[in-house]
């Protein structure tokens, strides 16, 4: 058979994948704030260092069970990078994207908006679970505190919180018209968030009536969690339970509110 009358050889078809696309285009994007690379995945470690050069910091105090005021800021460390993600970094952008008409001109594409939905929680998400390993890691190398005694629940309560915390976020992006609205919104929500995770105070430190009030809520209770975790206990049901109906609460208040245009 002379090659002009052969069968045509069935090229190799390439599948566009639309979604894996738009990851890719997101963490470039992501990348391209420094600010946000910054205060998500350096400024926690960073806070942990400078805190391990202070020698009364490495002292153990009563107050605080035993620990050092080094390792008592370890879960907090690593629940700053998730609040950072959660209010800071994630709303403006998923809001700006709405604001300027991105989501619903991609609605007419096979590129859908959830996609873009999905990778900057995505991102964010797994920014801060990263974040907390460099601070588990650098804590454990600089400051010489102890690795979680209770992995399968650290990891438990570090899931539930960063869930949690993009939960918040995405409620933020979905009330907010605008992406300037959305950093007040944040800004508001940011200093109460860190005040309960234990950034000015630790929880032990606190009353008992403000640390009944701060368990109450995600950061309390998921700096709870992960004070018990790291001290080789299972993290109490009840902290669990309440990052889980928060993670409920507002995964179902973002879905009601939520609008792509």
């Amino acid at each position: 058979m002379s090659a002009a009358t052969a069968p045509p050889v069935p090229s190799a078809t390439v599948t566009p994948r639309p979604g894996r696309a738009v990851l890719r285009a997101e963490l470039l994007l992501f990348f391209r704030e420094p600010g946000s690379v910054f205060w998500v995945m350096a400024f926690p470690t960073l806070l942990l260092v400078v805190l391990g050069f202070i020698p009364s910091m490495t002292e153990p105090m009563d107050e605080l069970g035993g620990l050092t005021t080094v390792e008592a800021y370890v879960p907090v460390a690593v629940l700053l990078s998730m609040i950072m993600a959660g209010l800071m970094a994630m709303p403006p952008v998923i809001t700006g994207y709405r604001e300027r008409g991105i989501l619903r001109r991609m609605s007419t594409t096979p590129v859908r908006p959830t996609a873009v939905l999905g990778a900057q929680v995505g991102l964010h998400a797994v920014a801060s679970l990263i974040s907390a390993v460099l601070t588990l890691a650098v804590g454990r190398v600089v400051s010489d505190v102890g690795l979680p005694g209770e992995v399968l629940g650290y990891a438990l309560t570090l899931l539930l919180a960063v869930v949690c915390l993009m939960a918040l976020g995405a409620l933020i992006s979905a009330l907010s018209p605008t992406a300037k609205i959305a950093q007040a919104v944040s800004l508001t929500v940011f200093f109460p968030a860190m005040l309960a995770a234990g950034v000015y105070m630790p929880v032990q430190q606190m009353p008992d009536l403000m640390a009944d009030i701060v368990e109450a809520l995600p950061f309390g209770a998921a700096a709870q969690a992960l004070n018990q975790a790291t001290a080789g206990d299972w993290p109490d049901w009840i902290h669990l339970g309440v990052l889980a109906l928060w993670t409920l609460v507002l995964s179902a208040s973002a879905t009601r509110w939520f609008r792509w245009e």
